[in-house]
């Protein structure tokens, strides 16, 4: 498995089938491809054709070809650079002090960054698409660093026990999938305020019994 770039450091040299460097015109031409194929996922997932990427990107069908012979491979190549950044805020909040704090802004993040992009619904469906191991180790590390978070938040007594990180993930999806659902005419749901009842819930509250008097 090719190593993969965390969020922030140097882009590494892209070589050609052959294992040759890239000259600099090809690398150009590549970074045009993967700056339209991120946009384009984002608006419309998986779905959209490979020669509306190389339209977007003001190159020829038979460059966007050369440098990824699939549309599954190009798609690949965004998300696992998308996906690794949501890898990495993970990691980030997993070492913060406050658990709590940390499992619920990461989880106020996720929402926010993924429910306005299609991509990322249809990474985490997959989509039919056959996704490299790669993208699944990255979704794999996230969802370890999140499990950590709500272990540590559940044992501070912050979050609420009766949680599972299935549940949690499953939870996360759907809210994300329905920030990209039809909504016929009327207004669309406003993804910060979701996220803001999510983590409300979440959070442990202390049942106070009733007494008669």
């Amino acid at each position: 498995m090719a190593p993969v770039r965390k969020y922030g450091e140097s882009a590494p040299v892209v070589n050609d089938p052959g294992g040759k460097p890239l000259r600099a015109d090809a690398r150009r031409n590549r970074e045009r491809v993967l700056e339209a194929a991120r946009a384009a996922f984002a608006a419309d997932g998986v779905a959209v054709p490979l020669d509306e990427i190389a339209r977007l990107a003001g190159v020829g069908a038979g460059t966007v070809y050369r440098h990824f012979p699939t549309k599954e491979a190009l798609f690949e190549a965004v998300m696992v650079e998308r996906v690794q950044r949501l890898a990495e805020r993970a990691r980030a909040r997993a070492q913060e002090k406050d658990p709590t704090e940390a499992l619920l802004g990461f989880v106020h993040h996720l929402i926010e960054e993924a429910a306005p992009k299609r991509d990322l619904i249809d990474a985490l469906a997959h989509a039919g698409v056959d996704l490299h191991r790669s993208l699944r180790d990255i979704a794999d590390e996230m969802r370890g660093h999140i499990a950590g978070m709500l272990t540590r938040a559940q044992q501070a007594g912050g979050i609420r026990r009766d949680i599972t990180i299935a549940e949690l993930m499953a939870l996360l999806s759907g809210i994300i999938t329905s920030g990209q659902a039809e909504h016929h005419g009327r207004p669309a749901p406003r993804i910060d305020r979701i996220a803001d009842v999510v983590c409300d819930g979440l959070r442990h509250r202390v049942r106070r019994r009733m007494t008669s008097s």
